[in-house]
């Protein structure tokens, strides 16, 4: 982008969430490590109510979510907003807001979810007046962002800013119904909801959390840093906009194939397997766009290791939404509930797609948040292959474990008894289990790496006028 004119353009608090992404990331995955090796070896609970399982899953969960994933794309799509709009962020004191609202509420969950308080829904485990204080953050968030593109200097809204606006007014209506609930007292309350209303609503909001969260949000990344990173316009806008348009009006209706087999009517599990097979279409559709937008450019990848962790997180993206859809057939469910083949699925898109996408549009944003080159490209080619090789251990080992549990589970004698036990099937997962680790430990080792390149790359910025004034801006650095 060329621009002739001077604009004071927010970086503070872009630079502030996105060095808190990468601490976030640490602790998140730290905290996934010991919860995979408990499985392992359940002794490691050390019999201690705050360190067992059960409570430090959810906060493992939210941590990586929405302390990791939260911060990176609030830092994200305020520094794209700003580029694409030609405008500084509207309300700066909302959007400083906005960031320590936003550790506050992670802090609160890091407390309160070893202590035991929970509302027991998945990825929405926090208690009441967590929520309400997620609501106020959330909807100055979007006042911010919003507004920005009202007061925007050119007429054309960038489709990566389409992405961001749907994942950040469609969170907001997902946060708000799934958390309707009667406080008891401080800290407990007890949802609106019941039976399988309750699991329909749950997981209205937990597939489409997946769906504009972790999907939404992430591709407005895509949009914007892999042309930049590539030094290429996006392949197609068209498609992009078919993309955009496809994907927010399909996901919608997904949710009920986590039900499959339960109490929920019939006709809704199969409505749910229905749209989640349609949904295949436009997320490869997205998943080409991105990747194509390297025509041309090919040969950038065997010297830009940013690049590769950009392209290779789309080609996640792309196995995980062919395997997502796979897996809502009733029939492949039959095999696949409740067995770690889920647990492979969804980290296939955690770790490849969702991780992989924000390292390396932190990448992209570091040198240019702090007017410096980055500190090392050998330290990013480390942490590349340590990520790739750790999610490959990590999600093999979990796409084994889980067909084999589902065979196990359901293999009959002659006489209709079942051939084995629930125990013998644990026991042929257990060398599965530390496969896992190995794959989580390598991957941790990839975020100290770049824990370490960050700090090493802020060390060696240039200052700029602003910097050292103290102010809350600095001028731009062209991209």
């Amino acid at each position: 982008m060329n621009e002739s004119e001077n604009i004071l353009y927010n970086y503070k608090v872009v630079k502030q969430f996105t060095i808190m992404a990468v601490v976030w990331g640490i602790v998140g995955m730290l905290v996934g490590l010991i919860i995979a090796a408990q499985l392992a070896w359940p002794h490691l609970n050390f019999d201690t109510p705050w360190f067992s399982y059960g409570r430090l899953r959810p906060l493992h969960t939210n941590a990586v979510i929405f302390a990791f994933g939260g911060c990176a794309l609030f830092a994200s799509s305020y520094y794209v907003v700003q580029r694409t709009c030609k405008a500084p962020l509207a309300f700066p004191g909302l959007a400083s807001f906005t960031f320590w609202g936003w550790q506050l509420v992670i802090l609160l969950a890091v407390i309160s979810l070893p202590m035991g308080f929970t509302s027991t829904k998945e990825y929405a485990e926090l208690e009441w007046p967590i929520d309400i204080l997620i609501t106020i953050v959330w909807v100055c968030y979007a006042i911010v962002f919003f507004s920005t593109i009202a007061q925007r200097k050119i007429s054309h809204i960038y489709v990566a800013n389409w992405f961001f606006g749907a994942f950040i007014i469609t969170i907001a209506v997902l946060h708000i119904v799934n958390n309707l609930e009667y406080p008891v007292y401080w800290m407990k309350s007890y949802s609106i909801y019941a039976g399988s209303v309750d699991a329909m609503v749950q997981w209205w909001y937990g597939h489409n959390a997946v769906g504009f969260y972790l999907t939404a949000g992430f591709l407005g990344m895509m949009y914007y840093f892999i042309p930049i990173q590539a030094e290429r316009p996006v392949y197609s806008y068209r498609l992009s906009i078919v993309h955009f348009w496809a994907l927010i009006g399909v996901y919608m209706w997904a949710g009920p194939h986590h039900l499959h087999y339960s109490a929920l009517p019939d006709w809704a599990q199969s409505l749910g397997m229905v749209f989640s097979i349609i949904l295949l279409a436009p997320s490869w559709g997205g998943m080409i766009n991105g990747v194509m937008t390297l025509s041309g450019a090919w040969d950038k990848l065997r010297t830009d290791p940013v690049l590769r962790f950009l392209i290779v997180a789309l080609t996640f993206y792309g196995m995980a939404t062919f395997e997502g859809p796979v897996m809502s057939i009733k029939t492949v469910n039959a095999l696949s509930h409740d067995t770690d083949w889920t647990i492979g699925h969804v980290h296939s898109g955690a770790l490849g797609w969702v991780a992989m996408i924000t390292i390396g549009s932190i990448y992209v944003l570091l040198p240019r948040l702090f007017n410096t080159k980055m500190y090392s490209q050998s330290l990013i080619y480390l942490h590349f292959w340590l990520s790739t090789i750790g999610t490959v251990f990590y999600i093999t080992a979990m796409w084994i474990a889980g067909v084999m549990q589902g065979l196990m589970w359901r293999a009959m004698n002659d006489d209709g008894t079942l051939t084995y036990t629930f125990v013998e099937a644990l026991e042929a997962t257990h060398p599965y289990y530390i496969i896992r680790l190995l794959g989580g430990v390598l991957f941790f080792l990839g975020m100290l790496v770049m824990a370490y390149n960050m700090v090493k790359t802020i060390q060696s910025r240039r200052p700029c006028a602003e910097d050292l004034a103290h102010a809350h801006h600095f001028k731009q650095v062209m991209v």
